[in-house]
């Protein structure tokens, strides 16, 4: 008789989640492609700093992508649609388009036409957001529940290499092909980034490849929409106005209305979770490369620890996250990360004290992935629990917006915490304020197993 945990390792074996990886190569390349790696194109072209740092506001499309989630999951495209579906549909247009914006980059010398470059760096943002959207509904539609780790760990898998590709991959491309890195050349840049353009072919060919997955509606939602068209009706609305308005709320309002109908007071300590539960992690990682630098590692240690060891590292724990989520559940699997989290935060305050000690870098770095890994698989698994498939795209771009939001405008002060109190107790405080979210998890965790004990009770009834 096979081991309970070989056989939940042949999940990692479906179709769907095989393809996952690929899929997530194609969203994780664009990124650094408009924000680290060009930063770097555009300093060797001479651009200003300021300017520079300004540019960086091209990465808000990913924190917006929400006002646009809701023509994702409605709107059909012409063609498109009625040949590969609703979301392999909008999976391969938003491809193209990155695709063909990051050809723009690629003839653009932002030395002589800063403008042109910016516009197709938006382009590649905006497209590449549309793209996750996609992507994530997708995800939770394609597979059921108990899989959705194990589809966020190749999802992270395929992102990270797609990171090191457009990150050091860019710049070893870009430095084969350079006859001079003492003087700015185009030209190696123009190479580079066409190359990265060619790779979206991954995700364009995978698109083609997997079968559109069958959506779940309810009952009930469809026929609250009715109802709601119905009443439409009846307040004196008809033809194109009834259909427009009908559309309008079935794509932006009913999202949100379906989830607090559903959850009820529930909702709150649903959405605080999901707006702190990364927020030890996200904080800390703002101050790791100064904190790093003034510890005296050089560029290349710490590109060579993160790179290697932190990718290596956070794919095994993604993996074991995945795994974990088969055999334990997801509320579990996520209280256990979040522990692991703040935990881990405590090994940074060992590594203030130990000063400028290689190993003690590849140990601690190693560690915060493995549990970024775990903690990221859950928290994927657990946010796709929460989605109507009706509304995949919209209530999804809502979640991740919420997760980034706080932690985000806290992170903005790390640094003068640090310069107020140092190292050693900015990186404590890091692990203490991932204390409330371990009862946050608990508190959900009883309310969900309340929530579904009631909806039992009322369908037995």
């Amino acid at each position: 008789m096979s081991h309970p945990w070989l056989n939940a390792l042949k999940v990692y074996t479906h179709p769907r989640v095989v393809g996952m990886l690929f899929l997530g190569f194609s969203a994780g390349l664009p990124l650094l492609l408009v924000l680290g790696t060009l930063s770097f194109w555009l300093s060797e072209a001479g651009i200003a700093r300021a300017t520079i740092g300004h540019l960086s506001w091209v990465g808000l499309a990913y924190g917006f992508k929400f006002l646009w989630s809701p023509l994702v999951d409605r709107l059909p495209l012409p063609f498109l649609t009625a040949r590969l579906g609703k979301r392999r549909a909008w999976l391969l247009l938003s491809q193209v388009c990155i695709a063909a914006a990051l050809l723009g980059m690629a003839n653009t010398d932002p030395a002589l036409n800063l403008t042109h470059m910016v516009f197709f760096a938006l382009a590649v943002a905006f497209a590449s957001a549309t793209q996750d959207i996609a992507l994530d509904a997708y995800r939770i539609e394609a597979v059921e529940m108990e899989k959705q780790g194990a589809m966020a760990a190749t999802y992270q898998a395929g992102y990270r290499i797609a990171m090191i590709t457009a990150g050091a991959g860019v710049l070893w491309i870009a430095a084969s092909v350079d006859p001079s890195e003492a003087t700015y050349d185009f030209r190696p840049w123009q190479v580079a980034y066409t190359v990265m353009a060619a790779l979206m072919v991954v995700g364009m060919l995978t698109t083609l490849v997997i079968r559109e997955p069958e959506k779940k509606i309810s009952t009930v939602t469809t026929e609250r929409e009715a109802h709601t068209r119905e009443r439409f009706a009846a307040a004196g609305l008809h033809g194109w106005l009834l259909t427009a308005t009908a559309w309008v709320y079935s794509a932006v309002l009913a999202p949100f209305i379906d989830f607090i109908q559903r959850y009820k007071w529930q909702a709150v300590l649903m959405l605080a979770l999901i707006a702190v539960y990364r927020i030890s992690d996200v904080v800390m990682g703002v101050m790791s490369n100064p904190f790093y630098q003034e510890m005296g590692f050089t560029k290349d240690e710490v590109a060579t620890v993160s790179k290697v060891y932190g990718v290596i590292m956070t794919i095994v724990g993604a993996g074991l996250g995945g795994l974990l989520v088969m055999r334990m559940g997801v509320m579990r699997t996520l209280f256990l990360g979040a522990v692991l989290s703040a935990a881990t935060n405590l090994l940074f305050v060992w590594l203030a004290g130990r000063g400028h000690d290689v190993g003690a870098l590849v140990f601690t770095i190693s560690a915060d992935n493995l549990s970024a890994g775990i903690a990221s698989s859950a928290f994927v698994a657990y946010l796709s629990s929460l989605v109507n498939q009706a509304y995949s795209a919209t209530q999804y771009a809502l979640f991740t917006s919420v997760m980034l939001l706080l932690p985000k405008f806290i992170a903005g002060f790390s640094g003068e915490f640090v310069d107020a109190f140092g190292w050693a107790n900015f990186f404590t405080g890091t692990a203490l304020i991932g204390v409330p979210v371990l009862l946050l998890v608990w508190l959900v965790g009883r309310s969900q197993t309340s929530h579904h004990r009631d909806t039992e009770t009322q369908r037995n009834a």
